[in-house]
């Protein structure tokens, strides 16, 4: 991919911003804005990408609790099947 230097205009919150997500994610700033540019060329705004993010955090939180109910569900059936051999052992 040939790269040709583009000079872009920031306010300062949005520099901050973008160095912030540059560090946080391990990538370039250059990087980040080029994502950005490619987003905006397939269509995608910015009310879509917040939605798109307010659902992924709202679906990442279900699944947090899911798992939570998942493995207090293994705990119980785990007990109830050490109760189950107690019981069989205690039978014989």
């Amino acid at each position: 991919m040939s790269l040709v230097l583009t000079q872009v205009y920031l306010d300062s919150k949005q520099k901050k911003a973008l160095a912030a997500k540059a560090k946080k994610t391990g990538r370039k700033s250059s990087d980040l804005v080029r994502d950005a540019v490619d987003a905006l060329l397939l269509g995608v705004n910015t009310e879509e990408l917040k939605q798109l993010d307010e659902a992924t955090r709202r679906a990442e939180a279900d699944i947090k609790e899911i798992v939570k109910t998942l493995d207090a569900n293994a705990r119980r059936h785990k007990a109830f099947m050490a109760e189950i051999a107690r019981l069989r052992a205690a039978a014989k």
